[in-house]
Parts: C-alpha cells; structure tokens; sequence
C-alpha cells in the first residue's frame, strides 16, 4: 500500500485499521521506501494522534519482524521491567536492579532495551556495566535464563528492521518531533513475557500503553507514570512521586493514584533517584548493595520489586512483598547475582 494513501487518511483525521498499519510498518521498514515518505507519514500520524488500536497494531507488526529468541518455556512465568525513556527526568536506571533483585527472587526477567537515548545511562549500558554481553547470541541467553534467572535483549541486535528506521527517527528528533517509535520500545520485547511493569513518559500515555499491553494479550501487567511537578514527570513507579497507575489482564481493575505511604514507605526528594553517567551509577549501585544508598532510591526500588512479584502472582499484594524484595536487594543476593553474571558472560562461548 502507498504510504501516501495512508498520509491523506491520516491528515483527515482519520483511524488506521490493523491491516493498514500492518501495510505501513512494511513500508517503514523496506530500504526501497523514500526516507521523506517515512518521515511524513510519522508526522502525520503523531499530528493525529495514536490511537491504542494503532500503536497495538504497531507493535504487532513489529514483533513478527524480530528475531525469536526461542524462549517460549520461559514466557509464561516471565515479566518485562521497561520504560518508555523521553521522560528527561534525570532519573538513575532504576529498572536494571529491579531485573536483578526480581531474578534473585525467582522470577524469571526477560528486559527488552537499549543504550541510553535521552538519558547518559540506558538499561543496556549499566548491565553492560555489570557484566552482561548484549552481543550474546540466543543460545547464550537462552542458558542465562535457565542459570541467572534472566535475560536482556538487546534491541538493535532483535530488530534488524529498525536499520531503515533509525535514520528518520533522527531526522524527526532533530526537528524535535517524537513518533510512536518513541513508544514502541516496551511493547516489542522479542521474548513476549506474559507479564509487564511499564513506565511511560507522560501521564497521557498511561491508559493507551496499558490497552496497547492488553491487546497484545498480556496475562498481568501494570503501567506507571510518576508525577514529579505539573508537566513534569518521569518513567517509573517511586516514592518521590504521584503515581499514576493502570493494571492490564489479571490486574485490569486497578486503577488510581498511588503514593509511597499507601505501602506503609516514606515519601522521598527526587533528589534520591537522580542518576549520572555509567560511572556515577556503578558507584550508585555499590552503594546501594553496601546498604549507603539514597533511601528514596533504596524504597523506589524496593517498591518496583514488590510490585514485580505481586504482578507475578509471587505474592497477594505489593505489602506482602516489601520485605522479601529489601531482603533480596539488600542481603547479598543482588550482588552475589552480579557475580555470577561476569563469570556467566566471561566463560559463555
């Protein structure tokens, strides 16, 4: 289908169906399609507005294009920890120790990320950091899974098709326009975990990514978005924030604000959860791990954790699981995890 079909129908206003989104992420990601046309139906779509049919689609058509991993006997029990990014909120890489904390609990993790992009530090570089290849192939990483109790998909190395993306995407950044590529990320993880904690830039997009994730058929989920200031705002569930919340599947009742002391936590200064560079946030994570770190930061979290297992079905409720993810993070597991994962990747061929 010409992307210019679909630019006219959009300018007007109107919907995509399934079939024609599924028709222009082909054209998007063919080397044969004009980077203008790309850049122009982008455009027009976000002038639009995405629809959560639309950005559902999206992800749809883009999860068929990845390369499969081959980790279906994990999927089920298995959850994602994943933000949206663009918050520009400054934040430390809060989800990359929930990963580990959650693995060092029994809960499988498959991430799904990049380097950083509006952020100095992005999930790939601080696990890099901490040990993990992100250039592991499939058969390392299915052994991770069975070994380390998780796995981070690195998304470049998952979706060749974005080569033919990337350079628009760029192109629109620089005009400082975002596309739905800027919200794709969390929900084209090539592992497809049944359950989801996603962070999402802005409190408009809270209820869209959470109808996107049930579309998807996600078995439990919940997506999040801290409330720092009017019009600011950052990726995550914390304890500095109001948080607005947005259960999918199992969880597709919950709904609201939520706030630290609605888990018995102390509410915390953003100032905790501010990250640097990779160096400022390894020097982060070892103070954490010797019990020195920010206690905002510490309860953020501990917070996630607790919410990963109550998604999960580990525990009845995010209390309950307060104190088995401080003990996790806190008590050398999470360390003992880091360890484990150099020697891992150092002796992986």
């Amino acid at each position: 289908m010409d992307l210019a079909l679909l630019i006219a129908r959009l300018q007007a206003r109107q919907d995509l169906t399934p079939a024609e989104v599924a028709a222009a992420a082909t054209a998007l990601a063919s080397p044969e399609v004009a980077a203008d046309a790309k850049a122009a139906f982008l455009t027009a779509l976000g002038d639009k507005g995405e629809t959560t049919g639309e950005v559902a689609a999206f992800a749809q058509a883009f999860r068929g294009m990845a390369v499969n991993p081959g980790v279906e006997a994990w999927a089920t029990r298995a959850i994602d920890v994943v933000g949206t990014g663009g918050d520009h909120a400054g934040g430390f890489n809060i989800s990359s120790l929930v990963v580990l904390t959650l693995a060092s609990a029994g809960v499988p993790v498959m991430k799904h990320g990049n380097r950083g992009i509006t952020s100095k530090c992005g999930s790939a570089d601080l696990l890099a950091g901490l040990g993990v290849n992100l250039q592991a192939p499939p058969e390392v990483l299915r052994r991770a899974l069975t070994e380390l109790g998780y796995v981070f998909f690195f998304a470049p190395a998952y979706h060749p098709a974005f080569k033919h993306i990337a350079p628009v995407r760029k192109q629109l950044a620089e005009q400082g326009r975002r596309s739905v590529f800027n919200i794709l990320g969390p929900l084209i993880n090539p592992g497809r975990p049944a359950h989801a904690l996603l962070g999402a830039f802005s409190p408009a997009w809270v209820p869209r990514l959470a109808g996107a994730l049930e579309e998807l058929g996600v078995q439990a989920g919940l997506t999040a978005h801290g409330v720092i200031a009017p019009g600011k705002g950052i990726d995550e569930l914390t304890t500095a924030t109001l948080n607005e919340v947005q259960g999918t599947g199992r969880l597709a009742g919950v709904s609201g604000q939520w706030r630290a002391a609605d888990f018995g936590l102390r509410e915390s200064p953003f100032t905790d959860l501010v990250g640097g560079d990779l160096a400022a946030n390894l020097a982060i994570v070892d103070a954490i791990l010797a019990g020195r770190g920010p206690a905002g930061l510490v309860d953020t979290i501990v917070l996630n954790v607790a919410t990963g297992l109550w998604i999960t079905g580990r525990v009845p409720s995010i209390r309950d699981g307060l104190g088995l993810a401080r003990e996790q993070l806190l008590g050398g597991a999470v360390r003992g995890k880091i360890a484990a994962t150099k020697e891992f990747f150092a002796t992986a061929a």
